[in-house]
């Protein structure tokens, strides 16, 4: 794909695309998800484009570990996608307050179910919003726009995408 044209399904300006592909600049998680949703992909996918296969065994020193430098979210691949295996785990950490919103939906019905491991999140899918105390559990499936908003103490989570 060109230049010009992911600049133009993705809603991402040319000049933020050069900036980031000469690594110039490092994409926000919003940025990621405009990219994935460009590409089809879900935006574990496009992160694994940039590592090496992984092995059956990931010791959490070797989990790959993304920081949006605008809001602070923390991304842990804690099971990458692999060949041959459908579902993939993501460990996500946001600050106190701290928003992450996707305009749009990288792979149509992807499912995820995440996890609140501590904190507060409220999760807004579509037109419904869903506020996350540790210990609960959403299933959904992805088919519009979505919203992570971390309580005043944050939001530790995981999300298994199948």
């Amino acid at each position: 794909m060109s230049l010009d044209s992911l600049a133009e399904s993705s809603g991402v300006s040319r000049g933020t695309l050069s900036r980031i592909e000469t690594g110039a600049t490092s994409p926000t998680a919003e940025v990621l998800g405009r990219l994935a949703a460009a590409y089809g992909m879900s935006t574990s996918h496009i992160l694994r484009m940039a590592e090496a296969d992984a092995p059956a065994l990931i010791p959490r020193a070797a989990q790959e570990v993304w920081r949006d430098p605008d809001t602070g979210f923390t991304r842990r691949s804690v099971s990458p996608p692999a060949e041959g295996l459908r579902g993939h785990v993501v460990e996500g950490r946001l600050e106190p307050g701290a928003v992450v919103r996707y305009d749009r939906v990288p792979v149509e019905g992807l499912e995820h179910h995440l996890l609140l491991r501590a904190g507060a999140l409220t999760l807004s899918v579509g037109a419904a919003d869903h506020a996350l105390m540790p210990g609960d559990c959403l299933r959904y499936r992805l088919h519009g726009p979505s919203r992570f908003t971390a309580g005043p103490e944050g939001a530790d989570y995981l999300i298994f995408i199948i």
